[in-house]
């Protein structure tokens, strides 16, 4: 137990709150939900932050709600959007909520004795509710001078394209949400990021017009990095939560290779270290930041916190193998995930023949040389490595028996230029 608002607050997490929201906290046992758009099959990174609002709240002994939206997925919020999102079926939304569910419960505990958390749909009564209960339970509190006053609506109408109806509708229907809540389960804060700020005070004005209830908001900073990028945006795509849209290895990458500017505020987002850890781990930051001590302690604690100790294990075991380790014990799916990123080349099985190609041969053939000249002045130098086992003789000859699962040739020269030959 701790106090909800004080935790996130050292940690970074308040970016702007409703008056009295520190004494509603204080004084009771509060229910709070945040909202999860299903657009598509897994959550990425940018999700974890919410997610880990919920955690906390979880452990300062509050009931955490997680909204997953397929009624409001129907939607789509036009916050941020410079555009109108495409539309999902029923079907894709439905089959999309099914992993989101499975995510969520990797942080949040749903059988806790005392505070379990929930986690509901707001298709449930969206879907449910009519044009007319719509227009008279909801429109009529809400003025259009009010509404076209929102960041998100006002700077979509500045644009040529314009709002369509059906959007400048979703800040209703997300304010019927924190009703409905209310309602049920007396939920009485609504968590999300800075740019739902307006979105969420629509649903307290609704919230206060119905039932004369005060309720409260916390909403969280959108991150960005020390570089200026948007937190979770990387060369190779979305860091998605699922494993097998984003690998443990790569999730564990994406946070080891954390910027020295960015990575205490990490730790203070993405786990559950103590303050006095994680400034141990800053000042072991400042004093020899070539050990990285702190982005491989953050890149531990959250791959495990989301996909468990043996996938850490394995994403440790792939990440040493990619930094010269002995390749032992990783089937094809993993050796292809390590190297996925590395220049590749094909060879037949006929090239390498009975004794197996000449290794100046099949470095000019893949690519990692231009001449056998060169190929023999580095191995000579020793900086040629097959398998990551340094080559001590120019006259090594590389045969079906060196390729992993027959298929598989790992080639290095220097400290980290991989190359990947592939046996068809």
């Amino acid at each position: 137990m701790h106090n909800f608002f004080q935790e996130l607050e050292w940690r970074g997490f308040i970016h702007t709150s409703t008056p009295g929201v520190q004494e509603h906290l204080a004084k009771n046992k509060v229910t709070a939900y945040i909202g999860f758009d299903p657009t598509a099959n897994s959550l990425h990174v940018g999700s974890l932050l919410p997610i880990m609002g919920l955690v906390h709240l979880q452990r300062a002994g509050h009931i955490p709600i997680a909204i997953a939206g397929g009624g409001t997925g129907m939607v789509g919020d036009p916050s941020g959007k410079a555009q109108e999102r495409k539309l999902l079926s029923i079907q894709d939304i439905e089959s999309n909520l099914v992993g989101i569910k499975k995510q969520l419960s990797q942080f949040l505990d749903f059988k806790a004795k005392d505070n379990p958390a929930i986690l509901v749909n707001n298709a449930d009564w969206l879907t449910k509710l009519s044009m007319m209960e719509f227009l008279r339970d909801v429109g009529k509190y809400f003025s259009v001078n009010e509404m076209l006053a929102k960041e998100s609506v006002r700077a979509r109408i500045e644009q040529e394209q314009g709002m369509s109806f059906t959007e400048f509708s979703y800040s209703l229907l997300q304010s019927y949400d924190y009703l409905q809540l209310y309602n049920r389960y007396n939920c009485t804060i609504q968590m999300g990021g800075s740019d739902q700020w307006g979105n969420i005070t629509s649903g307290i004005d609704l919230v206060r017009r119905h039932k004369g209830a005060e309720v409260h908001a916390i909403v969280f900073p959108l991150i960005t990095t020390s570089s200026g990028v948007k937190f979770g945006k990387t060369e190779g795509g979305t860091i998605w939560l699922d494993a097998e849209r984003t690998s443990p290895y790569k999730f564990y990458q994406f946070w080891f290779n954390t910027d020295d500017r960015d990575v205490v505020k990490y730790l203070k987002f993405f786990t559950l270290m103590t303050k006095d850890r994680i400034n141990e781990l800053n000042n072991l930051q400042k004093e020899s930041p070539e050990k990285r001590e702190a982005q491989i302690t953050l890149a531990q604690e959250v791959t495990k916190m989301l996909h468990g100790e043996a996938a850490l294990n394995q994403a440790i075991k792939a990440t040493k193998i990619f930094f010269g380790g002995e390749i032992t014990d990783v089937n094809e799916k993993e050796l292809l995930d390590i190297f996925s990123d590395v220049p590749s080349t094909e060879i037949s099985k006929d090239q390498l023949g009975g004794l197996g190609l000449p290794v100046l041969d099949l470095m000019v053939t893949a690519g990692i040389v231009k001449s056998k000249g060169e190929a023999r002045r580095m191995i000579q130098g020793g900086g040629v490595y097959l398998n990551n086992v340094r080559i001590a003789e120019v006259e090594k000859r590389v045969g079906i028996d060196d390729a992993f699962h027959g298929k598989f040739i790992v080639m290095r020269k220097g400290a980290r230029n991989y190359f990947l030959i592939q046996v068809t």
